[in-house]
């Protein structure tokens, strides 16, 4: 063995010295291909491909994030908050990541009043996905309660949630938002490209669990809703929606509708509609609760429409106010149809048919004249057509053009009845009487600056002549006595019409309407006040809709300051 392992060790020394540079060679060469390769590697990662690396990585790492955006206040004429936009948090759950235990589980369900069950399906419908609320617009301590159970798979979203501080009192005016803050109902529809605010933006970086690690850069500010000052003078409406509603329970009506109308301005002071809601619990929304009354149901308006065929009338020159109408024998057969009073008034002046609302002194009077007057005055004064108030469903109501109509159709419509209104409709036309004949626009927006200036639809005086002959109405032997304001003069007229249902005009089925102005000496107010089908004895305009109007009249003139023009009747 030891001379095997000699003879090897001399056979190595006897190899040239060549074999040896060659290998050396061999390995240096390895070597520098192993180092060209990492570099070029190196080269490939850091300059060629570095973009496309870069962004893989951000894309996998870096998120944009929107920032919710603040919608702005509604406000009521005195800068008073109508409605507000707070903060509040989402839950959502990645379903692939969530993981609660029994007991998380648990007190998760106890803090968002959401069952197990639901909980769990939702993680199951959302299987697939990486994003799924459990519930929004939760108040931020609540939400922090949420986050320190340290549910795998359970993030918060910040968000913004509206609140309403009058509730049911500015419901159908103000509106409601959706779930995602968007205007859905009333003035937060109307305008809602005016309250909504713009979304900002931001980059992030989230770990793989989806949490926000840190902030990069802000690509985009979030930019804040405007805010919004409408009309409506929130002591007003308290009163009007105080009063209609305890009218309504009094006289057991089906709903109701009261509009407080700035005559000089157009503006809009009130509307409440009873029964009610609150935006503030969507849930009660969906009940039909939701629509404003005042400007999307229609009715007859019934005798209130004789103001203004009165002043069709009187644009005859041959009509005054004191002209005598033989009404006997209190009853006429037109086109084969009845028309009649309740009894047999005889001769009366004009003033009187307005008083006591005689049907057949108001026919007899619109016969003698070409059909096309009435039309006309309906028409200018803003019947069957919308007002530019540009509330969202407002309806146009309808007033079928002359050519249509026959005799007793031109009777019928003297008294109200063949056309259609809505309670807003009805208080602006009465502001063409209280301003002297001029229509001036409404609006849910607060006036500033000069009153608009508005459009002649009626003569001066014959607008003055009816205003005068209204304030019978309210006198000894009128329809309203009760519409009464203690301390002012007020003038109006009562309605009371049959409903129309799927067979005809029901029997015992009316609406009651009163719609007066006050100070009549130097007109200041409209307010419009309508009964849906009050049940029981007393259903007649001037007895139910009429006390409504006393009383919220009485303390709106009081409210504004208005001074009293009848100091006599002070008490």
């Amino acid at each position: 063995f030891l001379m095997r392992v000699r003879n090897r060790e001399e056979s190595e020394r006897s190899l040239p010295r060549s074999t040896y540079q060659w290998r050396l060679f061999v390995l240096v060469v390895i070597l520098l291909l192993i180092a060209l390769g990492l570099i070029g590697r190196l080269i490939n990662l850091t300059v060629i491909n570095r973009q496309f690396l870069q962004n893989q990585g951000n894309a996998r790492t870096i998120r944009r994030v929107t920032i919710p955006a603040h919608r702005g206040m509604i406000l009521d004429r005195h800068g008073v908050p109508l409605a507000i936009s707070t903060p509040v948090n989402a839950v959502w759950i990645d379903p692939a990541d969530f993981k609660p235990s029994v007991s998380q589980l648990a007190r998760l369900s106890t803090l968002l009043q959401v069952s197990k069950p639901l909980i769990q399906q939702q993680c199951v419908h959302g299987r697939g996905k990486e994003f799924v609320y459990l519930k929004r617009g939760l108040n931020p301590s609540l939400a922090r309660q949420i986050k320190s159970l340290k549910i795998p798979g359970v993030f918060l979203q910040d968000e913004y949630h509206r609140y309403y501080p009058e509730g049911p009192v500015m419901a159908h005016v103000v509106g409601l938002t959706d779930v995602d803050d968007k205007g859905q109902e009333g003035l937060e529809l109307a305008y809602n490209n005016w309250l909504e605010g713009q979304a900002g933006l931001k980059q992030v970086i989230k770990d793989r669990l989806g949490h926000v690690v840190a902030d990069i850069r802000a690509i985009r500010p979030p930019k804040p809703g405007h805010d919004l000052q409408i009309s409506l003078d929130k002591r007003i409406q308290y009163v009007a929606y105080r009063e209609l509603k305890a009218g309504v329970e009094r006289y057991r009506a089906d709903s109701g509708s009261v509009v407080v109308l700035d005559v000089k301005t157009g503006e809009i002071l009130a509307m409440v509609n009873w029964p009610s809601y609150n935006p503030n619990h969507r849930r009660s929304a969906q009940d039909g609760h939701a629509r404003n009354r005042a400007v999307t149901d229609l009715f007859e308006p019934g005798s209130t429409i004789k103001s203004f065929s009165m002043a069709s009338v009187l644009s005859n020159s041959q009509f005054t106010p004191s002209s005598q109408i033989d009404t006997s024998p209190g009853w006429m057969i037109i086109a084969g149809k009845r028309i009649t009073d309740e009894r047999n008034n005889g001769v009366m002046d004009l003033t009187k048919i307005l008083q006591i609302s005689s049907n057949m002194g108001m026919s007899k009077l619109i016969l003698s004249q070409p059909a096309e007057n009435l039309w006309n005055t309906l028409h200018r004064v803003g019947f069957g057509q919308v007002t530019e108030s540009n509330f969202p469903g407002e309806r146009t109501g309808s007033l079928p053009h002359f050519k249509v109509w026959n005799p007793f159709v031109l009777a019928t419509l003297s008294f109200g009845y063949g056309i259609s209104v809505t309670t807003l409709q009805l208080a602006q036309a009465y502001a063409v009487l209280a301003q002297g004949g001029v229509k001036v626009p409404v609006t849910f927006l607060k006036v500033e600056g000069d009153a608009p200036l508005g459009q002649r639809v009626m003569g001066q005086r014959i607008s003055r002549e009816i205003l005068a002959m209204l304030e019978s109405v309210l006198s000894k032997g009128g329809t309203a006595p009760l519409a009464r304001v203690p301390g002012y003069r007020v003038t109006g007229k009562t309605g009371t019409v049959r409903i129309v249902g799927a067979h005809g005009y029901e029997k015992h089925h009316y609406n009651s309407i009163f719609i007066g102005i006050a100070p009549a000496s130097q007109p200041r107010l409209v307010v419009a006040v309508i009964l849906h089908d009050p049940k029981g004895q007393f259903y007649y305009g001037g007895y139910t809709a009429g006390p409504i109007f006393s009383h919220v009249m009485s303390n709106t003139v009081h409210l504004l300051n208005i001074a009293p023009d009848d100091v006599a009747n002070l008490n």
